[in-house]
């Protein structure tokens, strides 16, 4: 079984499986007469279909034990899935390319510092949400429409990956 390095958040690292959004190193401009910094199109929401549409909610998440495991992988190949941290926790994000199926060897963990969200796109392979305290909240900009919402993947037993975050 293969331990997960978990990096730190980046834009740069996290490309190609979506965007960071954060305003750390951003471009605004301000509006309401010059009392608002708007750090414009952080990310964008992709639909597939003419139906669908855009929606907010917001996931209360548990923690789940550490190490974990990583059994499973879920993609959504009609939108993309964005995870924005209500409560300033640092959250956990493994992350896997677009493709039929992910393939273990690429996996990739990243650590959120809590200010950062991130976008997946259409069809990145992403494990549910991790968060590390015991309970958090994220606001969670996805689809709603006609068609498959999310597909997953569980991995054989030789191509599971270990998650531990105090390595």
């Amino acid at each position: 079984m293969r331990n997960l390095i978990i990096e730190p958040l980046s834009k740069e690292a996290f490309a190609p499986f979506g965007d960071v959004i954060e305003t750390e190193g951003s471009e605004f401009f301000m509006i309401n007469n010059g009392s608002t910094r708007r750090h414009h199109k952080l990310a964008t929401v992709e639909t597939a279909q003419p139906d669908d549409k855009a929606i907010i909610s917001i996931f209360s998440a548990e923690q789940v034990p550490m190490p974990l495991t990583v059994r499973m992988l879920e993609r959504h190949p009609q939108g993309s899935q964005a995870f924005i941290p209500l409560l300033g926790n640092p959250f956990l994000i493994v992350v896997a390319p677009v493709g039929d199926a992910p393939v273990s060897g690429l996996v990739r963990a990243f650590r959120s510092n809590g200010r950062q969200g991130v976008n997946y796109h259409r069809g990145v392979w992403h494990h549910p949400v991790l968060t590390i305290e015991k309970r958090d909240d994220f606001l969670v900009v996805d689809r709603s429409g006609s068609g498959n919402n999310c597909d997953e993947h569980f991995f054989t037993d030789d191509e599971q990956l270990l998650l531990a975050p105090h390595q």
